[in-house]
């Protein structure tokens, strides 16, 4: 069993943190968090009251923590927090960050200066948009979220496989198109009025977290708001770490993430790419007796037959080489996989010798940390 390390023990794993963002982010070990999920003040600038034609007021961002003197002061504060986020992020970590265009481009710029390295910038495209009441300007049917990594260097988790199969087997865009928090889903305060007026639907996160987090991973949320990230980790098995400083929204955090239930161990598995499994040599199937020198393998049609060389080489029809190379060179291919090319023969049965390979990549998996 992998021992813990000091700064793992000392992190505040699935707890919502009081106080300001950035104080308690530079409190926390450097080095210790594998994904930040940050959804920061927008700055929205609102002017008066904003209404519908029928003259009722809606509901809009005005809160305290959305009011910035001047954007030289909100690029600070963008600066401030970024600077502890990075901070914290593992060499091979990443960041998600989520804005409108009253914010995001200032933001992406220092996201740069910060050192982090931009991977993606990803629309999320609202299937049920707020509309534009007074019909001056064309309806906010999106806001842009930005990935990056910690650096250029960076080792980033991306499961693309998992992704592509969330979208029915198709690469996963760069538009998303998702529907905003209603109904159930829209968390409510004592008084029947929104919990927090932007807060995020959970399909949002889901897709953040299964494309670009593991089992296990620690994700931290400095503007953690009513718990949507807490609640999807929970979901998920992955752990969490909130910041919040408003009691209220810390509040209903907790009651949240309490009720929610955590997927059992089988389903948190996600499909994965084949270059991700470990390489594993034909010859090693040979070293470890289970392929012998001189047995013969047959192409899965049936056409062609090489035999096994003590070296993991194969030879048919005077044709020497790999498993991938000979049977490209017996089909009169480009190109051929030989793991699912060739087959052997046991008990009068043939079975494909990536059964083998998968034998193999299994024990792996399974030794021991």
């Amino acid at each position: 069993m992998a021992t813990k390390t000091k700064a793992a023990v000392e992190l505040p794993l699935n707890q919502i943190m009081s106080g300001d963002c950035v104080k308690v982010m530079n409190a926390l070990p450097e080095n210790s968090v594998d994904l930040i999920f940050a959804d920061p003040p927008y700055n929205l600038q609102l002017k008066g009251d904003l209404r519908r034609p029928d003259n009722s007021q809606v509901d809009a961002v005005d809160d305290d923590w959305d009011q910035f003197a001047s954007f030289a002061a909100y690029d600070k504060f963008s600066k401030d927090w970024l600077t502890a986020a990075r901070r914290l992020l593992k060499p091979n970590g990443a960041i998600w960050v989520i804005g409108s265009y009253h914010n995001v481009f200032r933001m992406g710029a220092t996201l740069q200066n910060a050192g982090f390295w931009i991977l993606n910038d990803v629309v999320w495209r609202k299937s049920n948009p707020m509309p534009n009441f007074r019909g001056k300007r064309l309806t906010n049917a999106h806001e842009t979220l930005i990935w990056a990594s910690k650096s250029d260097a960076s080792k980033y988790t991306f499961n693309y496989e998992a992704l592509k199969a969330l979208n029915e087997g198709v690469q996963m865009r760069s538009d998303w198109v998702l529907p905003i928090c209603t109904g159930h889903e829209r968390l409510k305060d004592d008084r029947g009025d929104k919990a927090h007026p932007t807060q995020k639907p959970e399909s949002l996160l889901h897709r953040v977290l299964v494309g670009t987090t593991n089992p296990g991973d620690v994700v931290l949320d400095p503007f953690f708001g009513t718990g949507t990230t807490g609640a999807v980790a929970k979901k998920l098995g992955r752990n969490f770490i909130g910041i919040e400083r408003e009691a209220a929204y810390r509040a209903v955090a907790e009651r949240r993430i309490a009720d929610v239930r955590r997927f059992d161990r089988s389903s948190l598995e996600v499909s994965t790419s084949k270059r991700a499994e470990p390489r594993v040599p034909f010859g090693q199937l040979v070293e470890r007796g289970m392929l012998q020198p001189g047995e013969e393998l047959l192409s899965q049609n049936g056409r062609h037959r090489a035999k096994i060389r003590a070296d993991g080489t194969l030879i048919g029809n005077d044709v020497k080489g790999s498993i991938h190379q000979v049977g490209a060179a017996l089909e009169g291919a480009p190109s051929c996989n030989g793991w699912t090319y060739w087959c052997y023969k046991r008990e009068g049965k043939r079975v494909p010798i990536d059964i083998l390979r998968q034998q193999i990549r299994a024990e792996m998996t399974d030794r021991p940390h």
